[in-house]
């Protein structure tokens, strides 16, 4: 059998991630959280910084806390040196990654963050190095070796300093209380932020009044309301109450009816002899996934349509499964 390399290297990469975990000073990472807390809480931001593959993983990490509620920015070190150090405020921490910690564009900038009073995090693999003495919290980002055949591309000591700054957000975000709500509110185009934002008022189909259907309708008027303006269900006004739904009536509805009734009788059908009285309905504030849930709930028949309401019961509009569909929620 052939041996499973790439599995074998990725394990080298799992133990490296997993011995870093062991090196790291826990009073260097208290020391990290409390700055981002202090940072988040002056409303300032997280500036990640690094060079060549470590300004990868830069970018990833600060796209992260972003994410998750802490605004945070990737600055290119060359391009903080001519200009973009203007982006770097006082109430600003600045995490800057290197494997060596002898970054040239790094350690040109350190003088001009203190200047500014920007407290710095170092996350190094060379403890000893320059970076490292001159930031005020030091992160262990060292590896043994690269699993690269030649000990040279950074291939583990990305993996950790990836680890490490992921290991960071998800502590921040259990301290700071971050729900999946907050979560949504950074991603409305995922999939969890549709379901945690998107509303039934966002997607429902609005009715306008002459739309409506009087209990007395005939079945022409029924078929051309089914037909157009194509809503895929029809409504039927409570004679006692304009603009409040009496019934709703789907193609399921008129299948069924007809289905039941000898062809002879069908010119004497009604609107209100075909509609389902009482439909299931709900209100603009619905989130659209509970509303779903709901249609899928049913046991009685398939749900596609279902009826929105206003606060005083009036019918505001539809709300269809095709809509959901669309929304990518169903």
């Amino acid at each position: 059998m052939t041996p499973n390399v790439l599995a074998e290297v990725m394990g080298q990469e799992a133990e490296a991630i997993a011995a870093a975990a062991q090196r790291l000073d826990p009073a260097q990472v208290e020391a990290a959280l409390q700055l981002l807390e202090l940072c988040h809480g002056q409303g300032g931001k997280l500036v990640v910084t690094g060079v060549g593959k470590s300004g990868i993983v830069a970018r990833k990490i600060a796209a992260t806390f972003t994410s998750i509620g802490l605004m945070a920015l990737y600055l290119n070190p060359l391009d903080a040196l001519h200009g973009d150090l203007g982006v770097v405020a006082s109430r600003d921490v600045v995490l800057l990654l290197s494997r060596s910690g002898h970054s040239g564009e790094l350690l040109a900038m350190l003088p001009h963050l203190r200047r500014r009073g920007s407290p710095c995090i170092a996350l190094t693999g060379g403890l000893d190095s320059p970076l490292a003495q001159e930031c005020a919290v030091l992160l262990d980002g060292s590896v043994d070796r690269e699993v690269c055949p030649l000990n040279l591309a950074p291939t583990a000591s990305t993996a950790v300093a990836m680890a490490i700054g992921d290991a960071l957000a998800a502590v921040w975000m259990q301290r700071r209380g971050i729900s999946p709500q907050d979560f949504a509110a950074n991603h409305p185009a995922g999939t969890l932020g549709r379901q945690l934002t998107l509303t039934v008022a966002d997607l429902m189909v609005p009715v306008a009044r002459w739309t409506a259907l009087a209990p007395t309708a005939d079945l022409p008027a029924v078929l051309e309301r089914l037909t157009s303006p194509a809503l895929g269900a029809a409504w039927v006004e409570d004679p006692a109450r304009p603009g409040h739904l009496l019934g709703l009536i789907t193609d399921g509805d008129l299948r069924r009816t007809l289905g039941s009734q000898a062809p002879g009788q069908w010119p004497a059908l009604t609107a209100a002899e075909l509609m389902t009285r009482d439909p299931i309905t709900v209100t603009t504030a619905v989130l659209a996934v509970t509303a779903l849930e709901r249609m899928e709930r049913n046991h009685r028949k398939a749900i596609a349509v279902l009826p929105v309401q206003g606060d005083q019961g009036e019918l505001l509009g539809l709300l269809r499964l095709h809509d959901l569909v669309q929304a990518g929620l169903a």
